[in-house]
């Protein structure tokens, strides 16, 4: 198995666990902080950026899968872990099998029940083809602060002070992802996130109060499974708490797993 990651820093180990569509590069708005207190390892999950696809990577089973044995493989099993979205699903799952040390989950995904589960695949789906479809423009697009908080006003609580390039790169990385399709069926139609975490260790579910992608009332659900958690409400922010608000979501992770 090869999963591209990279590794900066010293000190106790971190992982940090991408979302959906998206790469190791995604953390690149908190990742040098947290690099100077603790050893930063920052993955590609299979089939994202540099990892490659294996045969079960358009599901989140394979997924959690491939995780669990990169992580034997890499004597990593019991490391501290931070996950974003889809990512804070999968830290959650292995925080459940017992792999994990301290975890911080950033608006996990698998929570969803009713209409939400339609919601979400109708807008991932209808935001993957408009992204696919303006890709040579986004760099021009996204340079624009309109433009910019256009295309990102479902993820970002302000998309205006977001990076132009940094937004491109990442509304790229979604487009050229080509499992991000079967996943989002996946994630949309299978079972919800299961716990509670087996690990001594904290666990942290931090939530965006403005997320529009998981919905802010998903957290009870969240919680329920994983009633030993610590819920920390971001009041600032949208779906990526790193993004809208780093220096808090710093703070939080560096809390969480000292």
């Amino acid at each position: 198995m090869t999963i591209f990651h990279t590794r900066a820093g010293r000190g106790k180990p971190l992982l940090l666990v991408h979302g959906l569509g998206a790469t190791c590069r995604s953390w690149d708005t908190i990742s040098p902080a947290l690099a100077e207190a603790r050893d930063v390892i920052a993955l590609d999950l299979p089939a994202h950026g540099q990892s490659p696809e294996e045969a079960d990577s358009g599901t989140f089973d394979g997924l959690a899968r491939s995780l669990d044995d990169w992580l034997k493989a890499e004597n990593l099993t019991g490391v501290d872990m931070v996950g974003s979205s889809l990512g804070a699903r999968l830290v959650l799952e292995m925080a459940r099998r017992g792999r994990a040390g301290a975890v911080v989950a950033l608006d996990p995904g698998g929570f969803w029940q009713g209409w939400e589960r339609t919601f979400f695949n109708a807008t991932i789906t209808a935001s993957l083809a408009l992204v696919r479809a303006l890709r040579p423009a986004l760099p021009a697009i996204t340079g624009n602060v309109v433009g910019r908080t256009a295309l990102m006003a479902q993820l970002s609580a302000r998309p205006r002070a977001l990076d132009p390039a940094f937004v491109a790169r990442e509304l790229k990385s979604l487009a050229d992802t080509r499992t991000v399709g079967s996943l989002v069926k996946d994630l949309a139609k299978g079972a919800m996130q299961e716990g509670p975490a087996n690990t001594s260790a904290p666990v942290v579910i931090g939530w965006g109060r403005k997320d529009r992608l998981c919905l802010p009332q998903q957290a009870d659900r969240a919680m329920a499974a994983f009633p030993k958690a610590r819920m920390h409400w971001f009041e600032h922010s949208g779906h990526f708490p790193m993004w809208d608000q780093p220096e808090e979501t710093v703070k939080v992770i560096l809390d969480a797993t000292e």
